[in-house]
């Protein structure tokens, strides 16, 4: 879905179901960062290997897909992570997850990323053994 039809089907909502602004900017948000890693992951995953000097093979690919965040019963787009590994095994992977938690009240924040079969990241979480996250992409919106 192009960025145009978003914000109109988005806009849509927000009259039909008067979503709050800050809620309507989220939206976009998420769908801005997985329209982004659709359309320019390749690149990303180029530029990436650049800087790390790595060629896929045979025997080991890498590719970008989206990094969704995982709360209590949400997730949200919120960056792009390189993965590699076997590319029978890199194949599989549709995103990376997000887990976080806190420890001692908020002072030490714990985050892990997780290659994942499935975006719905809700439900449950299907990591792909054997495939390593190698490289972060932060997008500013």
């Amino acid at each position: 879905m192009n960025r145009k039809k978003l914000i109109l089907a988005l806009l849509g909502t927000f009259a039909l179901g008067g979503i709050a602004a800050t809620q309507l900017d989220q939206l976009i948000k998420i769908g801005g960062v997985a329209a982004v890693v659709n359309n320019f992951g390749k690149d990303m995953n180029k530029g990436i290997n650049g800087l790390t000097g790595h060629r896929d093979t045979a025997r080991m690919k890498t590719k970008v897909v989206t990094i969704l965040s995982v709360g209590l019963g949400r997730s949200s787009a919120v960056g792009a992570a390189q993965v590699m590994g076997p590319p029978a095994l890199v194949d599989k992977v549709a995103a990376v997850a997000q887990p976080e938690a806190d420890l001692l009240g908020g002072t030490i924040r714990l985050k892990a990323l997780i290659p994942v079969s499935s975006k719905d990241v809700i439900k449950s979480i299907r990591k792909v053994d054997g495939v390593a996250v190698t490289g972060i992409v932060d997008i500013k919106l």
